[in-house]
Formats: structure tokens, C-alpha cells, sequence
């Protein structure tokens, strides 16, 4: 079983573009969309969800009002300021005695969040005065206020940090997620998808599994690429481009994974297009081609549909690259 996986240094590469256009030219591989924190790869595809899972990972602290004794030293012990006092009424106006000027504010101002706390809790009938709570949102899951409570009054319950799914496309099925928004764990929730993507392409005696992977180099990155049979770097011809391919090689190279490069839009600077191909030969990876700029990427988005089901000048380019992917398979010689 072979695993390709395309990544890009940055976002806008178009190495969606190119996944959707390798799956259906790829004879119905497995398709898995690890690009969990910003999933496009479905506005292509079309899929029909045949699966729903949550995907539960983290905890986070939930005090219980009516055992808390306002002891305050979950407060004193939260070093991310997510417990809240709301033991007395707040004077939340400009300027007001109760502002301590702490720069807090501008992403969650403790005095403000306590009055829409009050405010919810009034809401809803006001039975149990707390005296405590925590700030779902900033609250890291680091589980001291639970270990250091003299009252045990703190849950810790899991979150459920988002979803993933199995779906049926034109192409084959795919392996999708979405992460919650401020959500973490999303290297995990990659690995979620990509075992699920295996275990299918087991199943059903499919030889390919092609994933669209994550911008950058970060843990959703590394989650996408490990174990991978190659991976495809796609890059254009600007200086961000080319700095963050570096990047890009260099995890590739940390991980003894086989790299290709494809230069998208290259067109637009040729000068730094063949910069960034010598770079490229110079750290050991195989040259996988180059596509010119074409408005018809865009116009195949609006209409749902890959570059190469629609009569475009690009995807020639397309089909090129993928040609070329495969006569370079693992163990070959670079081409």
C-alpha cells in the first residue's frame, strides 16, 4: 500500500487543487483531507457522509457551584487566568474601581466575562450562587484546579474537540474531519484520519491512499507526513514560497521521507522558478514538474469540479506531474 501525501510551506500553493485533480486520475484511491484546522478538499468533491464520529480529546475544567466553597485557591493556582470570580457584582464602565488595567481585555476581560456569567446564570433560574467558574476558553485542560481543590469540587470532564467522517465521492471515499473552532489536538485528530484512510484502503484492497496535507511544518504536518510512502511539496516561484520549501525539505529530510516538488504558477517569475528548482536538487529532491498560472483552477472550484475534468490549459500541467509521480515511485532513480 502506498500513501502520497501533498503539502505546500504555506497556504495557497493550490495543493488541494492538485489532490482533487491526482483522485480522479488516480483510479478511486483512498482520499483522506488532513488539513483538519481548514477542510476544502469536500467543496471539490462532493462527497455524500456515510459516517459521523466525534472526536473527543482534552478535558476541561468545570466547577461544581453548589460544592465550591469560594476558597479561591483555584484562582491563586490557574496561571492561565481561566477561573473567574463571580462572588459580587461588577462595576464593568470605563474606568470603573473594579478594572485592574491587567491588558487582559483584549481577549477576555475577567470583570466582563463574570457579568455575562451572572447574567446567563440569572437567566436561567440563578438557584445556585457560584462563587467560581471557568472560562471554557481560557482554560488549557492542565488539571490543577482539579488536583489542588480541598473540596473536589472540579470536574474534568473530555471535550469533543470537532469530527471526522467517511464519505463517498466520484473519485473513491474519503476521510475527512473538522476541528472545532479553538479546539487543539489537532495533530491527533490528523492521525484519527489517516488510520481510518488505512484501514479502508485495507478493507477494500485499494493500493493508493492520497492525502491532502496541512500548510507549514507544524504537529498537523508531521501527523500527515509519518510513515508516508513520498510526500509532494508544492511550491510557487516568491520569495515566501521559496524560504518556507526550504522548511518544508528540511522536515522531509528529518524524516528519511522521499520528497517531490512541483512549482505552481511558475510562470509568473521563471527566474525564481529555476532558483527554487536548483535548490530543490541540491537537498535531493526529484523535480515533479511545472504548472502555469490559469484562471480555469478557479473557475473548476466555482463549478465543483477538478482542474482536469474541465478543458483548461493547466491541466495538461496537471497530468504531466501526476505522470511523472508515477515513474518516480519509491526506489526509483531520480528523474
Amino acid at each position: 500500500m502506498e500513501e502520497l501525501v501533498v503539502i505546500s510551506g504555506k497556504g495557497g500553493t493550490g495543493k488541494t487543487s492538485l489532490t482533487a485533480s491526482f483522485a480522479v486520475l488516480a483510479g478511486r484511491p483512498v482520499i483522506a483531507d488532513c488539513d483538519v484546522d481548514a477542510a476544502d478538499l469536500h467543496l471539490v468533491l462532493s462527497p455524500r457522509v456515510r459516517e459521523r464520529h466525534e472526536f473527543r480529546s482534552g478535558r476541561e475544567a468545570v466547577i461544581r457551584p453548589e460544592a465550591c466553597t469560594g476558597c479561591g485557591l483555584c484562582s491563586i493556582l490557574c496561571r492561565f487566568g481561566a477561573v473567574l470570580s463571580v462572588s459580587s457584582e461588577p462595576d464593568v464602565s470605563p474606568g470603573a474601581a473594579d478594572c485592574r488595567d491587567c491588558g487582559y481585555c483584549v481577549r477576555s476581560c475577567p470583570v466582563r466575562t463574570n457579568a455575562v456569567i451572572r447574567e446567563m446564570r440569572n437567566a436561567s433560574g440563578g438557584e445556585v450562587p457560584s462563587l467560581y467558574a471557568i472560562d471554557p476558553v481560557a482554560c488549557e485542560g492542565c488539571g490543577v484546579c482539579v488536583r489542588f481543590c480541598p473540596e473536589q469540587a472540579v470536574d474534568f470532564p473530555e471535550t469533543v474537540g470537532g469530527e471526522w467522517m467517511i464519505s463517498e465521492t466520484r473519485c473513491g471515499p474519503l476521510v475527512h474531519a473538522r476541528l472545532a473552532p479553538a479546539a487543539e489536538n489537532s495533530g491527533k485528530l490528523v492521525s484519527t484520519v489517516r488510520r481510518e484512510a488505512r484501514r479502508l484502503a485495507g478493507e477494500q484492497g485499494r493500493g493508493l491512499i492520497l492525502v491532502d496535507g496541512p500548510p507549514g511544518i507544524g504537529c498537523p504536518v508531521i501527523a500527515s507526513v509519518t510513515g508516508a510512502s513520498r510526500i509532494l511539496i508544492v511550491t510557487e516561484p516568491t520569495v515566501s514560497g521559496e524560504h518556507d520549501l526550504e522548511r518544508v525539505l528540511s522536515l522531509a529530510g528529518h524524516f528519511g521521507i522521499p520528497a517531490s516538488v512541483c512549482i505552481n504558477k511558475w510562470d509568473l517569475n521563471p527566474e525564481t522558478a529555476d532558483r527554487i528548482e536548483t535548490a530543490a536538487r541540491r537537498k535531493g529532491a526529484r523535480l515533479a514538474g511545472r504548472i502555469r498560472y490559469d484562471p480555469a483552477f478557479t473557475r473548476a472550484q466555482v463549478r465543483e469540479k477538478a482542474v482536469v475534468e474541465i478543458d483548461a490549459p493547466g491541466a495538461g500541467d496537471i497530468r504531466n506531474v501526476w505522470d511523472r509521480l508515477e515513474l518516480m515511485k519509491p526506489g526509483d532513480k531520480h528523474g
